[in-house]
């Protein structure tokens, strides 16, 4: 990913430096430049769709932040798998605070921001997807390692995951930096997109691109694995513990693979608008569609904590627990109740420790 990327920056970087480049123009000059109107005043409608976005946003933080407490209370998740998912959590988390920092620099207000903060906006979407996607990736490699094996989970170390991990953010950072850093349209004034004025269209052909092929690529490994899978459980069909033990491990593919195919169908419109744009310019007229993608963008990060408490039960037990603690708010009940418990049943723990002190 980090090398392609290099590849792409290196070139466009020596063609920029042939090029005459004016830094002095602010914000507002790139908008006009590509004919994206930037509104003067407040209409209701825009109050309401930022209203609206932020209170989504609020949600998507809270219900990933139960995500990543559930798996860190609850024993049972303690395995590279959901690690990964917890991490998957973190990148929707971080991508609910991006689209706040996007609501409350939109409108009249973008004509307040300078280039670095304006750069520092999109950084953060950028980061967020790139996360995502390399989480995702990074994901269905180690299922794949995985199940080929026909194990339920990786012997891969805590260390090694945690590595995977700071990886996985640093290509997001990386990415998040190339267009502010070197790939932008402020050498190249014909070159500038429509949909986000700064960048160059050359990028967002790239960005695009990088990450369709990405999904597909992913989409090849689960398909993979779903037919060893099902020849597997053929030969095992004899078996009542083998067919216990493959069924584990369909259940838990078919939830990720719900997650990577929310994560394709959400995403898929606004890369297919910023390819468009980065091929046709203002012909493609994506500014039409480019709120429309991003609204769908953002349910993206509230889809996931939905898939996970509607298809894995355990998680769903663990997310009971923790409301039924929030709720009875006690901290000192609280820590009468040992972290390790929290595996064995969580709402039976939780609810017997209340009928016992209220009895």
């Amino acid at each position: 990913m980090v090398l392609c990327a290099l590849c792409c920056v290196s070139a466009v970087s020596d063609r920029g430096a042939l090029s005459t480049c004016n830094y002095s123009h602010n914000v507002t000059f790139f908008y006009n430049l590509v004919g994206k109107k930037i509104s003067e005043r407040w209409s209701t409608r825009d109050s309401v769709v930022i209203g609206v976005g932020l209170t989504v946003c609020v949600i998507v933080v809270l219900a990933n932040l139960m995500v990543m407490l559930a798996i860190l209370k609850n024993r049972r998740f303690h395995f590279p798998i959901y690690y990964l998912l917890a991490n998957m959590a973190a990148a929707d988390l971080f991508a609910g605070v991006a689209y706040a920092n996007l609501m409350l620099n939109t409108g009249p207000w973008t004509r307040t921001l300078t280039k670095e903060q304006w750069y520092i906006r999109g950084a953060l979407i950028d980061i967020s997807l790139t996360a995502s996607i390399a989480n995702l990736l990074a994901v269905a490699v180690e299922r794949h390692q995985t199940i080929i094996s026909m194990q339920l989970h990786s012997n891969m170390t805590k260390r090694r995951v945690a590595l995977l991990i700071v990886c996985i953010w640093a290509a997001g950072i990386f990415m998040g930096l190339v267009p502010s850093t070197f790939w932008n349209c402020e050498c190249d004034l014909d070159d500038c997109s429509t949909v986000a004025p700064l960048y160059s269209r050359r990028f967002l052909i790239f960005w695009a691109v990088f990450n369709l092929v990405t999904f597909f690529i992913m989409v090849a490994i689960y398909t993979r694995i779903f037919i060893y899978v099902k020849c597997q459980s053929q030969y095992t069909s004899a078996h009542t513990t083998e067919n216990r033990h493959n069924q584990m491990i369909i259940n838990l593919m078919k939830t990720i693979s719900m997650v990577l195919g929310a994560f394709v169908i959400c995403w898929t419109p606004g890369l297919m608008v910023l390819l468009m744009d980065g091929l046709l310019g203002k012909a493609s007229k994506a500014n039409n569609y480019e709120k429309f993608c991003l609204v769908i963008a953002e349910c993206n990060s509230l889809v996931n904590p939905i898939i996970y408490s509607l298809r894995d039960e355990d998680m769903r037990r663990t997310f009971k627990w923790i409301l039924c603690c929030l709720c009875r708010g006690d901290e000192g009940q609280q820590r009468q109740l040992s972290p390790v418990k929290v595996d064995s049943p969580q709402l039976e723990v939780c609810l017997g420790y209340r009928a016992e002190t209220d009895g």
